[in-house]
């Protein structure tokens, strides 16, 4: 299992971990009793260095529900979490060994069960990995969870999911989540702040998200962000801005299908590409 390439993002990647004991879901036993006292003191070192970076940076119901992942000290019992964040939102996290095939990923959403990898990065990638491990999984989209309409979302992203694989239009989906649920912004009476899982759990990518002049901040829009490409191995060139989880969640609870049809027949956009007379939010002015 674990030579068979995975889909993640526009990219295909063969993922790390231990498939053979998982079951038919993908889902496994948390090893916690296996990870050793340098895995404990690396995920502290990387929780600390998060924890310096988000203050005034990510969004208030991140920030509000980080305590409720009590990991300062190191890796976190799943149990122990979902103790606290069933009686939330009805959410729970599952145990996986790496990436699993969207099939699975779609099914645990749609049943409200996050899937965190079990494996944590080595200490020589402690500012980038590629795949995902088990500090971006539990520290940049677990405590979201806690929030009841972007719970709610997720759930629907899970079922919507599902029903795209029999519509050939899973990259269309593959972006939807990619530049929210990983890379989103979102707007607060104090500014730009962030909610994607991949800015909050990156040590570069929290400033560069929100302040650097090489980025574009475009308003969130639903047909423009189904056509948008986007890279996995640098920061990001483009970030969309939703108003509200309630926006995002009412955008995207229709039907897709025509959507999905009105994409294909569009040229793609390039990550980093202003459309004519589209406004840079930092900058505000419209281009062409």
């Amino acid at each position: 299992m674990s030579s068979v390439p995975v889909t993640y993002g526009e990219a295909s990647i063969t993922p790390r971990g231990d498939y053979a004991h998982c079951d038919a879901d993908y889902t496994c036993a948390q090893p916690w009793a296996r990870y050793t006292p340098q895995e404990h003191a690396l995920f502290a070192r990387l929780y600390a260095r998060q924890m310096a970076l988000v203050p005034g940076r990510a969004c208030e119901e991140f920030v509000r529900a980080l305590p409720h992942l009590r990991a300062q000290r190191g890796i976190p019992r799943f149990d122990d979490i979902n103790v606290r964040l069933k009686p939330a939102t009805g959410w729970e996290v599952v145990a996986v060994p790496g990436l699993i095939p969207e099939s699975a990923f779609f099914g645990l959403l749609a049943a409200r069960r996050f899937p965190v990898t079990v494996w944590l990065r080595r200490p020589e990638e402690f500012d980038y990995i590629v795949e995902p491990d088990l500090f971006h999984d539990l520290f940049g989209h677990v405590p979201l969870l806690f929030e009841p309409r972007f719970a709610d979302y997720m759930q629907a992203f899970g079922a919507g999911g599902l029903k795209a694989q029999g519509q050939h239009a899973l990259q269309y989906l593959a972006r939807l989540y990619w530049y929210t649920v990983e890379f989103g912004l979102i707007r607060s009476d104090q500014g730009l702040r962030i909610y994607g899982a991949g800015i909050l759990s990156s040590g570069g990518e929290v400033a560069h998200s929100l302040h650097s002049p090489q980025a574009r901040r475009v308003r969130f829009d639903l047909p423009r962000l189904l056509r948008s490409r986007y890279r996995i191995d640098t920061f990001q060139a483009t970030y969309f801005i939703i108003d509200s989880f309630q926006q995002l969640f009412d955008a995207t609870a229709p039907d897709f299908t025509p959507l999905y049809a009105q994409a294909a027949v569009q040229p793609e956009i390039e990550a980093g590409m202003l459309l004519p007379r589209e406004v840079d939010e930092t900058v505000g002015r419209e281009t062409g």
